[in-house]
Order: structure tokens, then sequence, then C-alpha cells
């Protein structure tokens, strides 16, 4: 249940030759929560990020397992590169505005 820490990168003066290691994405890290149909995305720092991505929370309902919690990251693809000011601009106290931008710039897990 929440909230729970996401697992965060620690500097290291060296890479284990045995290390497994992920690109940098330029995202929001989010801890996904997901009990039947409810579902909550939280941040980093604990704080709801839900009502900004309602395109992810239907991507959740529709593509993970009835109870589960996942560790990643929300961002915005745009071409071919990810697109961290747009995903800033998802950020916004607006209902309406946030539905706008989830059409205009759809937001991924």
């Amino acid at each position: 249940m929440p909230p729970v820490s996401p697992m965060l990168a620690k500097s290291v003066k060296a890479m284990p030759a045995d290390a497994s290691y992920e690109p940098k994405w330029d995202g929001f890290r989010s801890i996904c929560f997901r009990d039947g149909d409810e579902v909550e995305l939280g941040s980093r720092n604990e704080k709801l990020l839900t009502r900004y991505f309602p395109e992810v929370v239907e991507a959740v309902r529709a593509s993970l397992p009835q109870r589960c919690v996942l560790d990643g990251e929300i961002v915005i693809v745009s071409g071919n590169s990810l697109d961290f000011e747009a995903l800033l601009q998802r950020i916004h106290p607006a209902a309406s505005r946030v539905r706008k931008l989830a059409i205009e710039t759809p937001a991924t897990y």
C-alpha cells in the first residue's frame, strides 16, 4: 500500500563487471499502485501524480495485473527523444488543461 519510495540510483566510482543498468530517462520517477480499478501514481517524493496522467491510468487498467505495484518512469515521447518540457506542462491545476494535454501530448509509463 502507498506510500512506497522508488528505487533510486546511487553514484559509484566504477561499474561492477556483473552490473546491469538502463539509460537515464528524462521523466518523472513514479510508483504505480493498482488494486482492481483503483490506480494511484506516486512521485519519488510520495506526492500523487494520478490526476495529471489519466491516459497512464487507463493504460495501467488495460495492461497490468489486477493487483500490482510497479516502479517506473512517466515520459512523453516526441519524435526520437523524450520531451521533459512537455511533461512539466502536465502538472497543471486545471482539470480541463490536463485532459487537453493528455490528448495532445500523451504520456507513457
